[in-house]
């Protein structure tokens, strides 16, 4: 396994600034850790650079070749599956199962994205026939279809080495869109993101692809992060990961000369509200459903359902009681980092000391590194009063929530910010009683879910991984399936083109055979 500690720019290996860091995995045991240089602001404008050279040639590529270099990084990432695993075990601590199944993940999403390149309905195309005898004026024709914005640059993600980072959903997804990406590498998994960021390179060398399509910074100092969004040659920004970072980078991307969108995903408590009716039929396997999802992957999701609301009454008390009984049987674990894991620590420090919270129970406590899941309770009325108690603890801790009454809990939930998703356990009984609720949540939340746990994002054409600030700094977006790539694409319209210079998906004779809305009607019909 060689590793360079340098960074990945085009077809390049270069040297980064003067300053450095070490990596959590070991080269050997005489040397100690992998030493990864700085990327620098000049690093950020080379690939930038090159990027955007790219992306001259890159845009204008059969979808059949853009198909062929996703096919292959899928093939590459495969190929060393058993390296990927065990490296970012040593730097995420996260399981073998786990990251495996993350491959897995990954995988399928860059497959996902190669089928709907294939049956090309994506690109949206839109055409208006010529009118010449319409009166007073003739109508031109028009046509239009969705093209490539230019150069994406791409944030990795903490806590998922492969699905959301090097060759996650944003940087496939913006790939797909004909878009050249930057990425700028988590310091959490260096190691790991070298790695992959080679398969890429190695993909885009099989394939022909221009140099300069994908590039990897790595760093842990916010310069080069900086540099990538402030560079005029960038056109999006997609981020995963916390609303102080998310909202640093989308500050800096609107004050810019040319304001440039920024697509992050950012913190979410994802609320589960527990209905009466259903919280009779089945508290034990509600209650055992929610501490397996609140401590999977020790709490690290951005789906944790870290708040859940509920009536005050037996119904309510039944559910703490078997809720606190299956969290005393829950693992912790360490965290992804060390900061991740102290400011875990921090948290339920300031939550211990409220006077308005009472502790529910705990799980299985651990080593000094180990985070152990926590669960607290609070009355409605004292969570109306406390903003702070809205706020996402990362990690295996929830927060109870009693409402005295249906008028409490919808008042709830009308106070409660934008969210990545919102869970309801209900019956039939409550599906009429609690319809106001209903309505009120889909105001709050990107996808909402009856009788399902928020954890676990399926990617699918349907998925939509995104919701209201603060979840996400765009609610009509979303990270996760195949709509992901429109983040990525502009509409433009072509007026009185001659078929010989307009793209093929918008040529009279169909040629790619896709999907059309010809003069309102959705058709794949040749155009006399």
């Amino acid at each position: 396994m060689k590793i360079t500690g340098k960074q990945i720019i085009g077809y390049s290996i270069v040297d980064g600034g003067a300053d450095s860091f070490e990596s959590t995995v070991a080269s050997d045991e005489r040397s100690g850790p992998y030493i990864f240089e700085e990327g620098s602001a000049e690093n950020v404008d080379q690939a930038a650079k090159k990027a955007s050279a790219a992306f001259k040639s890159y845009k204008l590529l059969p979808v059949a070749d853009r198909v062929k270099f996703l096919e292959t990084i899928a093939s590459e990432i495969n190929n060393i599956r058993d390296t990927l695993v065990s490296v970012a075990m040593q730097e995420t601590h996260l399981p073998q199962p786990r990251l495996n199944g993350e491959i897995d993940r990954t995988i399928n999403q860059i497959n996902s994205f190669v089928s709907l390149l294939k049956e090309g309905s994506w690109v949206n195309a839109i055409i208006d026939t010529a009118k010449p005898e319409r009166q007073p004026l003739p109508k031109p024709a028009i046509s239009q279809m969705l093209r490539p914005l230019g150069v994406v640059g791409v944030f990795g993600a903490s806590n998922f080495p492969f699905a959301f980072s090097v060759a996650g959903g944003d940087t496939i997804s913006a790939l797909a869109a004909g878009c050249p990406v930057v990425y700028k590498a988590h310091f959490g998994h260096p190691v790991t993101s070298e790695l992959t960021g080679n398969c890429i390179i190695e993909a885009a060398r099989k394939t022909g692809m221009p140099d300069g399509v994908f590039s990897l910074i790595q760093g842990r100092s916010t310069e080069s992060g900086k540099a990538l969004v402030t560079h005029p040659l960038v056109k999006a920004i997609g981020f995963t990961g916390s609303l102080a970072g998310g909202r640093a980078l989308f500050d800096l991307a609107v004050k810019r000369e040319e304001p440039i969108p920024v697509y992050a995903e950012m913190g979410s408590v994802n609320p589960v509200f527990l209905l009466p009716g259903k919280l009779k039929e089945d508290v034990v396997g509600i209650a055992k459903s929610l501490v397996a999802s609140n401590t999977l992957g020790v709490g690290q999701f951005c789906t944790n359902p870290g708040v859940v609301l509920m009536i005050k009454g037996a119904e309510s008390e039944q559910f703490l009681t078997q809720y606190t009984s299956s969290l005393t049987a829950a693992a912790g674990g360490s965290m992804l980092t060390e900061s991740i894991y102290n400011a875990y620590v921090k948290g339920i420090a300031e939550l211990e000391s409220s006077h308005v919270l009472k502790s529910v129970g705990n799980g299985v406590s651990g080593n000094a590194n180990t985070a152990t899941p926590h669960a607290f309770k609070v009355s409605g009325t004292d969570f109306l009063k406390d903003r702070s108690l809205f706020e996402e603890h990362f990690g295996p801790v929830a927060l109870h929530v009693i409402a005295d009454d249906i008028a409490q809990l919808s008042e709830i939930a009308e106070h409660i910010p934008g969210q990545l998703t919102t869970s309801i356990w209900a019956d039939q009984s409550d599906f009429a009683e609690f319809k106001g609720l209903f309505d009120i949540l889909e105001e709050k939340a990107g996808r909402l879910m009856i009788n399902n746990v928020p954890t676990g994002v399926e990617v699918t054409y349907a998925m939509q991984h995104g919701g209201p600030y603060p979840a996400t700094t765009d609610s009509r977006s979303t990270s996760v399936g195949s709509q992901a790539i429109y983040r990525f694409m502009r509409p433009v319209a072509y007026q009185n083109f001659p078929q010989e210079l307009l793209p093929a998906e918008l040529q009279n004779t169909n040629p790619l055979n896709i999907w059309r809305k010809v003069d309102g009607e959705l058709t794949k019909i040749k155009i006399d």
